[in-house]
């Protein structure tokens, strides 16, 4: 009986590990995007193309939305799935870390999205 329980205790744990990981390498991937495309911006602002350094603009916008997001729904998708495993503490502090990555990121996605407005 006490090995049922041991074995209860410990299961998803990979799951969430796995979860974290793809969460990790997804923030990876937005980093380096943005600042490729920021790499872009001081190499065209050398030349006299002023078109292609709005489209710059707005590609760094768009991969700053997508960095934001990126890192506050990935903890909480990752909360969530834990709390479905019975995994409460990893549950907890993933979904107080969505709340503390949400709170510099919601400014930074809503003026991100501000700048990807046509209207402007």
């Amino acid at each position: 009986m006490a090995s049922d329980t041991v074995g209860t205790d410990r299961r998803g744990g990979p799951i969430v590990g796995l979860l974290v990981l793809v969460w990790v390498c997804g923030l990876i991937a937005a980093a380096v995007w943005w600042l490729g495309i920021g790499l872009e911006q001081w190499s065209v602002s050398y030349s006299d193309q002023p078109g292609e350094f709005e489209d710059l603009q707005r590609r760094a916008s768009l991969a700053l939305l997508v960095a934001a997001l990126v890192a506050t729904a990935g903890p909480a998708i990752i909360a969530l799935v834990a709390y479905t495993l019975r995994r409460a503490r990893a549950a907890v502090a993933f979904l107080v870390l969505t709340v503390v990555i949400a709170v510099p990121a919601v400014p930074v996605a809503v003026l991100a999205g501000r700048d990807l407005d046509p209207r402007r």
